[in-house]
């Protein structure tokens, strides 16, 4: 059976580390600041919004909420953009997304300072990742990338399938693994014979938000399998996109969900807004 990469681990890890760094800045009278704007009801958005708050909380950021009624206009959220742009106690922005669908959602993303930009959205960001000199990175892929560091996965001369191509995770972290020297298969809807483009990887990513999409059958023996998907099925019962027991039956190492890449994602939005009072 395959070794488990176990994300919560990895993220204590990681948020002791922030813990540490945020106590060294604030001997210098620096709070690393992250400001979560939520605009409506959305119940999953809430529950992400509610989680940062305490992860800041526990690792001694200073978070700012901005909790707006759904009919708020685009003029409004661009205006309260603007105001936490230009407050210096806000080190990180981040509008949990969706967005009502009155309001322009790649607007709103690109009105955000890129030196703020902790979600690692701004078109100047993707940029910077794509020719290799990131400011910030899109924190799921950053933590997919952190925890295949610390489960010992070397990823230069490997092949690589990435299965999903959002703008999220699938490309940012197939742009990540080729600049550790991977070489990169990005698969999608469209891709024919998906079955043969998984066998061939020593790592597989799925992030393509369907349950138990990529089947263990496929996964190549000794492989290391990444699975971003959260699918609720049922009333209670998570699965990946991966099937699971079938496919740690053939991989060498295989993150769970839940508690695979999902402690991941906050922890390194903790991350980036801790770098971005860093360099301030």
């Amino acid at each position: 059976m395959a070794t488990i990469i176990d994300g919560k681990a990895i993220a204590a890890k990681i948020r002791g580390e922030i813990t540490a760094e945020v106590a060294k800045l604030s001997q210098r009278g620096i709070t690393p600041g992250l400001a979560v704007v939520l605009v409506g009801e959305d119940p999953a958005s809430k529950v992400y919004v509610s989680m940062k708050e305490k992860a800041c909380k526990d690792v001694g950021i200073f978070s700012d909420e901005y909790k707006l009624p759904v009919e708020t206009t685009e003029e409004e959220l661009l205006q309260l953009v603007d105001k936490l742009n230009k407050d210096p106690k806000i080190h990180g922005i981040l509008v949990q997304l969706p967005l009502p669908k009155q309001i322009n959602t790649e607007k709103v993303l690109e009105a955000i300072s890129p030196e703020k930009d902790a979600d690692g959205f701004h078109p100047y960001n993707v940029g910077r990742l794509v020719i290799g000199k990131p400011l910030f990175q899109p924190c799921t892929p950053y933590g997919v990338m952190v925890m295949l560091k610390e489960a010992g996965v070397e990823l230069s001369g490997k092949e690589v399938v990435v299965v999903g191509r959002s703008n999220i995770v699938g490309k940012p972290v197939a742009m990540m693994c080729l600049q550790q020297n991977a070489t990169v298969t990005l698969c999608h809807s469209k891709t024919r014979d998906l079955a043969a483009k998984v066998a061939m990887a020593d790592v597989v990513i799925a992030a393509v938000g369907q349950p138990e999409m990529i089947k263990g059958a496929w996964i190549k023996k000794g492989a290391v399998v990444i699975d971003v998907g959260v699918n609720r099925v049922g009333e209670k019962k998570l699965v990946g996109d991966v099937e699971y027991e079938a496919a740690a039956a053939r991989a060498a190492a295989i993150t769970p969900v839940p508690g695979g890449v999902g402690p991941m994602t906050i922890t390194m939005l903790l991350y980036n807004t801790l770098e971005s009072a860093k360099r301030r």
